[in-house]
């Protein structure tokens, strides 16, 4: 019934079950899952978008970390703190 890997089993588990509880509750309707992928076919566009929107979110990300540890070290210089 169902195959060793884990995303074609819990469909599978899940029908079982579900149809197990209809049963048990006298339904006539019953449930039916399957497992498919989101995209099946290959979309080099789609994976353009992808990765130039994660490229961009890192680009703004790396330029909004150095003024983080910049504006820390002024803040310790204005306290006078010291590290060990």
């Amino acid at each position: 019934m169902c195959s060793p890997e884990r995303i074609n089993c819990f469909p599978v588990l899940t029908n079982i079950l579900s149809n197990a509880f209809l049963r048990l509750f006298n339904s006539t309707a019953r449930l039916r899952l399957w497992s498919q992928l989101f995209y099946p076919g290959e979309n080099p566009q789609l994976k353009n978008y992808i990765f130039f929107g994660l490229f961009t979110y890192l680009l703004v990300l790396a330029a909004g970390l150095p003024p983080l540890f910049a504006m820390s070290n002024v803040e310790d210089y204005k306290v006078k703190s010291m590290s060990c």
